[in-house]
């Protein structure tokens, strides 16, 4: 039950956190946390593809998924555009 709880609130941090940084894309509670959520699901999955190692921890795990959830907001930027 623990684990529930700590991607919750490690998405919610992210997705506001990515929501900040790229500029236009301010989102509610449940929106913050599925971007930041799947931002963790994207860092999980193109870190270790390019030589970036996925360290432990909580902080280490807002930073990963706040990476990954910036690149999928510039993606979802970028196909608007398109």
């Amino acid at each position: 039950m623990f684990w529930l709880i700590s991607v919750l609130i490690i998405g919610a941090i992210s997705g506001w956190l990515a929501g900040r940084l790229v500029e236009g894309y301010g989102f509610g509670l449940i929106a913050n946390i599925a971007v930041g959520i799947a931002g963790a699901f994207i860092a999980r999955i193109l870190f270790p593809w390019v030589g970036l190692g996925f360290g432990g921890g909580a902080i280490s795990g807002i930073i990963h998924a706040t990476i990954g959830a910036v690149l999928l907001l510039v993606l979802i930027r970028f196909l608007k555009r398109v």
